[in-house]
């Protein structure tokens, strides 16, 4: 069967993928030995409640994903509307990445997503018993006789063609195989597997994902929704299990809790597993900004990889080994270069003497013991109650200890 091709190209990396570790539990990372980034922010990042991208929102975060190598961007829901349809459209004439388009299993979806010349069509269908009769009020025979036809009208106009069994973690397991092999047979590329409802757990949705391996030679795709937190963990265990793409969003946005998060899921497999995912992770940081303002969804302080503390430091323990070795109190097989951030010595509380010894250095300062004890003691009582330390005020600290700084000597003309 086919397999997506893209990006049609690579770009060169710019920095080294991982500072190696080969202790503990980073002293194997062989499980996953090939993986794809199936991108959706644009299209199930678009459902976030309170959530709408206009035409030039999607082509310039399209054009962002695709300059850093994603491979697979999910560029809407054609049939929707006019203005999806020419968004769809246009992302896929102007976009190295392939570009899919989401269908139901209905006549008029598939023949806008193939109008709009994706690369792929993304059909789907529900399969749970809840869904198929409150949501598709269809029968289970019914699903698998539209299923087909579905994927037979996009295999006869020569694409490529994705399904997915939607809610099938909610799914009856005999129908869930009746359906895999049925799709299988109809010629089917991929099988997406969704976590539509954020109910699996990493071992339960690994042993699913090899079962459906079991039934079908098409490659498996996943789709985890974050209901409990466990998107990103039910996404990799997902690929342990033989999945060879996942389907992701920037800042994890999407329905309900969102879905499992790109900057998550990449670094994971670049820095936990080792995987040249060819995609230029130094973008993530910009790319996760880019998103938070066009879908107005605040990145939170603590958000892995992309929130404002995930290279922060105040404790005195944690900032005084970070400043001997950033590895001592980071993961170390990623670094905020290797994201486009940059590492944080935040001045507060539980700011120690390192830090601040640190800063008035880098400030100019060339502070004695005293000063250092005396300007901590200002900073954390600061910090004690509920102030913020910022640039402004330090420097007051610094000023008010009396701590030397050298006149600047600056040359004259000639």
């Amino acid at each position: 069967m086919g397999e997506v091709q893209c990006p049609r190209h690579r770009r060169a990396r710019r920095i080294p993928r991982r500072v190696e570790f080969f202790q503990g539990t980073l002293s194997n990372f062989d499980e996953i030995s090939t993986a794809q980034i199936f991108d959706t922010t644009l299209r199930d990042g678009e459902q976030s409640p309170r959530t709408s991208f206009s035409y030039d929102d999607k082509r310039e975060i399209a054009a962002r994903l695709d300059a850093m190598g994603t491979h697979v961007i999910e560029a809407g829901f054609p049939v929707n509307s006019d203005a999806e349809f020419a968004a769809v459209r246009d992302i896929a004439a102007d976009t190295t990445a392939a570009v899919c388009g989401l269908a139901r299993v209905v006549d008029k979806d598939i023949e806008a997503a193939i109008d709009a010349g994706v690369d792929v069509v993304h059909v789907f269908a529900s399969t749970s018993d809840v869904q198929i009769e409150d949501s598709m009020h269809a029968t289970r025979e019914e699903v698998v006789e539209r299923s087909v036809a579905s994927i037979e009208r996009v295999r006869e106009a020569g694409i490529e063609v994705m399904y997915s069994p939607m809610d099938a973690t909610r799914t009856d397991t005999d129908f869930l195989i009746e359906v895999v092999e049925a799709v299988t047979d109809a010629g089917v590329d991929w099988i997406n597997v969704p976590d539509t409802c954020g109910v699996a757990t990493p071992t339960r949705f690994a042993r699913l994902i090899a079962t459906i391996r079991s039934h079908t030679d098409a490659k498996i795709d996943v789709h985890t929704h974050d209901d409990f937190g466990l998107a990103t963990a039910n996404a990799i265990a997902g690929m342990e299990a033989g999945a060879t793409s996942a389907q992701v969003s920037v800042n994890g946005i999407g329905e309900r809790a969102g879905n499992a998060a790109y900057e998550e899921v990449v670094m994971s497999l670049e820095s936990l597993y080792g995987i040249d995912t060819g995609i230029d992770t130094t973008g993530i940081r910009d790319l996760a900004r880019i998103v938070e303002e066009k879908s107005d969804m605040p990145i939170p302080a603590n958000k892995p990889v992309v929130g404002r503390n995930a290279f922060a430091h105040e404790s005195g323990i944690h900032a005084a080994g970070v400043i001997e070795n950033s590895a001592t109190f980071e993961p170390g097989v990623m670094t905020p270069e290797m994201v486009g951030a940059e590492r944080e010595l935040v001045m507060g509380k539980h700011t120690g003497t390192h830090s601040v010894r640190e800063r008035l250095v880098e400030a100019g300062y060339e502070p004695t013991d005293e000063d250092v004890r005396t300007v901590t003691r200002r900073v954390k009582d600061h910090g004690a109650a509920k102030e913020r330390v910022t640039e402004e005020t330090f420097e007051r600290f610094a000023r008010e200890a009396d701590v030397r700084r050298p006149e600047r000597v600056t040359e004259g003309p000639r």
